[in-house]
């Protein structure tokens, strides 16, 4: 035990040491040489990071945004991925599983046992739903620590965001969401069904507008930090990777939770409640007294 604790210890102290020498260099340099210029002021920087009007990328002869390409390579990557494990894995999974095949299976389990406890009348779907939507947000989310380089229309490159930094994937991210719910109570309960789910109507703006405020916050947060000539050399990278880490995690827990439980409020089925029978010798005493 002795042993083990030295050797954490000893960790430790060389991680705060590369740390520290990382941040003491880094501060050196910002006050030496000074930060790269940035033009423009902070204002547009951060206009640009949300709307990408100056540097949006040419597609099959379309000016889209960036995180177009993003979720094209982002769901190709997913599709390949899944193919290659359902052809060359699955078929040599055993009883005793192995190192990948562990990880598979609880990742399937944990979103299986989601559904099964936040929906035990009905989760066939549901299971695999959420399973894709939450790989989608946090492989996506995570694929924008690569810095994939794109080049804008305009000439100037751009690094590949997250699909879900653009609105308009957040809002269709929560309308998918919002119709599985809606369509799950349907075919579930029929019109109950479809009363409970539209009792949700502002479900779909809320999932849309979490996901977007928090995955964007991250990119604005690290766009204020690399403005700044004192802090533009090291520090923005830890920002930006840890933010992108916690969001990638809660963003995907968050969404499939509501998901999940939305779907087993919605779906849930009627049970009459028993009428009680009226008791005839009760009644007769009752009138002669």
């Amino acid at each position: 035990m002795k042993t083990v604790k030295k050797s954490v210890n000893k960790k430790t102290i060389i991680a705060l040491v590369i740390v520290g020498a990382l941040l003491v260099i880094s501060l050196v340099l910002a006050f030496v040489i000074g930060g790269t210029p940035r033009s423009g002021s902070v204002s547009e920087e951060l206009t640009d990071a949300v709307m990408h009007e100056e540097k949006q990328v040419s597609l099959f002869g379309w000016e889209v945004n960036p995180s177009a390409i993003s979720a094209l390579v982002v769901s190709a990557i997913l599709i390949i991925f899944a193919v290659c494990v359902r052809v060359f894995a699955v078929p040599r999974f055993k009883e005793v599983p192995g190192k990948f095949q562990l990880v598979i299976e609880k990742l399937v389990g944990f979103f299986d046992d989601m559904a099964r406890n936040n929906s035990p009348h009905s989760n066939g779907f549901l299971s695999c739903y959420i399973f894709s939507a939450g790989c989608y947000i946090c492989i996506g989310t995570l694929f924008e620590l690569l810095g994939v380089q794109a080049v804008a229309a305009n000439g100037h490159p751009v690094s590949l965001p997250a699909p879900l930094s653009d609105i308009n994937a957040a809002i269709a991210m929560g309308c998918m969401s919002y119709l599985v719910i809606f369509f799950g109570g349907i075919v579930k309960c029929g019109p109950r069904g479809l009363g409970r789910a539209l009792k949700e109507f502002s479900l779909p703006i809320s999932m849309s507008f979490r996901l977007f405020g928090a995955l964007l916050s991250g990119l604005l947060v690290t766009e204020l930090v690399y403005y700044s000539i004192s802090l533009s050399i090291v520090l923005p990278v830890i920002v930006g990777v840890l933010f992108t880490l916690l969001h990638a995690l809660i963003q995907t827990y968050v969404l499939v939770v509501l998901t999940a439980t939305y779907f087993g409020e919605v779906t849930e089925p009627h049970v009459k409640k028993p009428k009680a029978k009226k008791v005839k010798g009760k009644a007769k005493a009752g009138a002669a007294a």
